[in-house]
């Protein structure tokens, strides 16, 4: 037998309270006593109640959920960034709603049309884009949008990122200080902004130093393609004697296939550098350099921007490039895991 959900009117009447009582109680912020706030909890618990939130959002036009639209999960820097800003949420009375999606603008939209559908307050995109019409809908329903480690060219959405292009500079740099002579690079996604412009950081930064890229692959952000940029590098007698792989969960690809499939040594024969440092960069089996995000600034200020504008959509969006740090380690001759 199914067993009827446990109203809001029968909990206020166990209470000894209104029904608006009760409501005010689960509405964050609501202003109640701590004597009917103990006597409403009391009631809840004793009746098995849970708000309806969704019903909430009807009435006072807040659903307190954040849309949460997420691509490459396989990627060990995503799991992380989505745990914190879940966190990060939740500390500050929103819940995230996840979805997943391809970097694709097609179907990133076909996901925010059904996120719209929860009436979020609002959105933030990781590593994914959407189209100028989607954000147009958005605008129109006064939903704001934060993009999380990715920018796209549209005044109208906020975006979070590491200064990408600093980071790829700061690598050219290490490679040209390291005697660096024919440098590599595997690109990520083509069309995301974290590809171009660590690529772009990264042929400043070769140019500066004097040095010009020798080779390029594309790995799409994905291990398999990277692993066969790994064996293009390698396959011809002019291997590269550097290789800067556009984020780390490529590079563990592109070091595995160099290491157990060409026999190539790191660093002795091959300097690898990587970028976001995940847990996994530093772990002795890989022991990778790699450009560090800083997910902890990262996650407080799209947080930050996206409440903001959920309290007054007057404010204008804001586009931020944190710093990062490069974290030198024995893929490419610095101090290794493995002596320390």
């Amino acid at each position: 037998m199914n067993k009827s959900r446990v109203t809001s009117m029968q909990v206020a009447h166990k209470a000894g309270v209104s029904q608006s009582a009760v409501s005010r109680v689960f509405t964050p912020g609501g202003s109640v006593s701590d004597k009917t706030r103990e006597k409403v909890m009391r009631a809840a618990e004793s009746l098995g109640y849970s708000p309806n939130v969704l019903a909430r959002a009807m009435t006072t036009g807040r659903s307190q959920i954040i849309g949460l639209v997420v691509a490459y999960l396989d990627n060990q820097f995503y799991p992380e960034a989505i745990e914190r800003l879940a966190v990060a949420l939740q500390e500050q009375g929103y819940h995230a709603l996840v979805f997943m999606a391809t970097p694709t603008i097609g179907d990133t939209d076909d996901v925010m049309r059904q996120l719209l559908d929860y009436q979020v307050d609002g959105i933030v995109l990781a590593s994914v884009s959407m189209s100028s019409s989607l954000a147009s809908k958005c605008e129109d329903h006064g939903i704001p949008v934060v993009l999380f480690n990715r920018d796209q060219d549209d005044a109208r959405m906020s975006a979070v990122t590491t200064d990408n292009i600093e980071g790829g500079r700061a690598i050219a740099r290490h490679f040209a200080e390291q005697g660096a002579q024919r440098v590599g690079y595997v690109a990520g996604f083509e069309g995301a902004s974290t590809q171009i412009d660590r690529e772009k950081g990264f042929l400043q930064g070769l140019e500066e130093a004097g040095l010009s890229l020798a080779m390029r692959e594309v790995g799409g952000f994905e291990y398999p393609l990277a692993r066969t940029a790994a064996l293009e590098f390698c396959a011809g007698r002019d291997r590269p004697d550097a290789v800067f792989v556009c984020n780390d969960h490529m590079a563990f690809a592109f070091v595995d296939a160099v290491r157990h499939k060409i026999g190539m040594r790191i660093p002795e024969d091959l300097l690898v550098a990587g970028f976001d440092d995940v847990p996994i960069a530093a772990w002795p089996a890989y022991d990778l350099t790699s450009y560090r995000q800083p997910i902890n600034r990262m996650v407080a200020q799209t947080v930050d921007v996206l409440l903001a504008q959920i309290d007054n959509a007057d404010i204008p969006a804001r586009k931020l490039r944190l710093e990062g740090e490069l974290i030198v380690r024995g893929s490419t001759g610095g101090p290794s895991q493995r002596q320390g």
